[in-house]
């Protein structure tokens, strides 16, 4: 966050985990942090932006009413011309909570610049414009910023981290005290991640979010102590639950799944259990006839568990991710494509012992597929994206990374995939200039990844100006990535954002 004392008006880089820091509050609540559900702008730049004048009129050329900026959020406060005072409570809305609400007339300025600090219409429009860490120093403001902030519809699509030690409050005499989370519960929000916690801190919890009963949707667990006990209490008290991520939690077992587990749960993630194997699959396909989505991470399932889906499942899956899934080979390919034949999106990500052939049997069986993850598959040759390009002619997104046996002619398949939009090929070693020249001529491409190609030249790089209609060019690591193709890119690809 910039400081408004020594003038350093740079935005702030959000972590690239997409993970956003709530400033300290007195209550505990403060000390969590937000971060975002779908995070789109992986990798992307901070880039300094100003919100759009809403101005009316009348005010919109006056040169001493100061516009804030994304670039200086603070710059709000010299807006209101007010600032918390010291000790103020930023969570609750009560009166005897928070800041005392500025009346207009205790602010400095002319009438119409005291109003317009604290007209929830204008400020309605203004605080669209601001990252969720801003929004959080915002509220600090006043009662009339945070009242305004604290509504829902600016908080869609953000997802609180709650650590164990976040969650107590150290009384004086050193007994400890759940924090409130009242304020999150005016906000709205409908989803937690929480970090480190054990049976205990789910119970406290449920006890203390209001929302917990019913209007939590998501809850996502990870390097948790949560047993077999908790995570049976967890889902039979939160009712409102159909998504659940459960990731590093290493007590609970199968056993667990199979009593806990309920027919609500439409999205599933469970990765870096070690208890998990094929008895959790047969779990998961047998308590859970509306499943949607399924991420596995898991190196003891088996290619038997891919038989265990039902045809219901197949009809409702939409989302099979299997990453590292060291166990599984062709014949669990098998299994899967005939099991859940209608996959919209399909991650065999780290699965190193399917082949081409593997991938035949995807190609062949699943012609919904628009999103296809090879990732770190070693066997992957140029043949397997032949078949790719026969068969998914609905396909928009092929990530290839690692995959070190595809060659330029494997990209000359590719090129006639006319639906194709993003395509991943970071680290392919044998990738060649003459390969890309096979993309130059694929105008549905809004993403390429050629990170890590070391064979890649200048020459061949510049090549790609063609593709007028590229939105997102990532080149990190690429020896053939000079400063001066960054500037010919700049020039002759200015709506591309070209990663360096």
């Amino acid at each position: 966050m910039s400081n408004p004392r020594n003038g350093d008006t740079k935005p702030p880089c959000l972590p690239r985990n997409g993970l956003v820091k709530i400033p300290t509050q007195a209550n505990g609540l403060g000390s969590a942090s937000i971060t975002k559900g779908t995070p789109a702008v992986k990798n992307r730049l901070c880039q300094p932006s100003s919100v759009p004048a809403i101005l009316s009129p009348a005010l919109a050329h006056r040169s001493d009413l100061p516009i804030p900026s994304l670039a200086s959020p603070l710059s709000l406060a010299t807006l209101a011309s007010v600032s918390s005072p010291p000790g103020a409570s930023l969570v609750g809305l009560n009166a005897s909570e928070g800041s005392e609400q500025p009346s207009p007339e205790r602010l400095p300025g002319s009438p119409s610049e005291r109003q317009l600090a604290v007209d929830e219409k204008i400020l309605n429009r203004l605080f669209w414009y601001f990252s969720a860490c801003e929004k959080c120093v915002l509220a600090q403001v006043c009662k009339a910023w945070r009242r305004v902030l604290y509504q829902p519809k600016f908080w869609v699509g953000l997802t609180p981290v709650l650590h164990t030690k976040e969650l107590y409050n150290v009384l004086p005499g050193g007994e400890k005290e759940f924090v409130s989370l009242q304020g999150f519960a005016i906000r709205g929000f409908d989803g937690f991640c929480l970090v480190g916690v054990s049976d205990l801190d789910i119970c406290e919890f449920i006890d203390n979010y209001p929302l917990s009963k019913k209007g939590v949707k998501s809850m996502s667990l990870k390097r948790s102590t949560i047993t077999d006990a908790g995570l049976e209490v967890m889902l039979e008290q939160m009712q409102g639950v159909v998504r659940l991520e459960l990731s590093g939690c290493n007590d609970f077992t199968e056993a667990g799944l199979w009593s806990s587990l309920n027919a609500r749960i439409t999205a599933l993630s469970v990765s870096d259990c070690i208890n998990v194997a094929d008895d959790a699959i047969a779990a998961i396909s047998q308590l859970l006839p509306n499943l949607t989505e399924l991420n596995l991470q898991a190196y003891h399932v088996t290619d038997t568990a891919l038989a265990y889906f039902t045809a219901k499942q197949g009809y409702t899956t939409h989302t099979l991710r299997l990453n590292s899934c060291w166990e599984i080979t062709n014949h669990g390919v098998v299994n899967m494509v005939h099991s859940l034949p209608n996959l919209s999106v399909l991650s065999l990500s780290g699965c190193s012992k399917v082949t081409d052939d593997g991938v035949e049997l995807v190609a062949e069986n699943l012609r919904k597929l628009r999103s296809l993850d090879l990732s770190w598959c070693p066997r992957i040759t140029d043949m397997a994206l032949e078949y790719i390009a026969c068969d998914l002619h609905k396909l928009e997104e092929l990530v290839l990374d690692r995959c070190v046996r595809i060659t330029d002619t494997g990209l000359s398949y590719l090129s006639t995939m006319s639906s194709l939009r993003s395509l991943y090929l970071r680290w392919c070693c044998q990738v060649q200039d003459f390969g890309l020249k096979h993309l130059l001529g694929m105008g549905s491409l809004r993403l390429l990844s050629l990170a890590g190609c070391p064979l890649l030249t200048t020459t061949g790089l510049s090549g790609l100006v063609q593709l007028q209609e590229l939105e997102e060019l990532e080149l990190t690591n690429c020896p053939g990535a000079t400063p001066e193709l960054f500037k010919y890119f700049s020039q002759h690809l200015p709506c591309c954002m070209v990663i360096e």
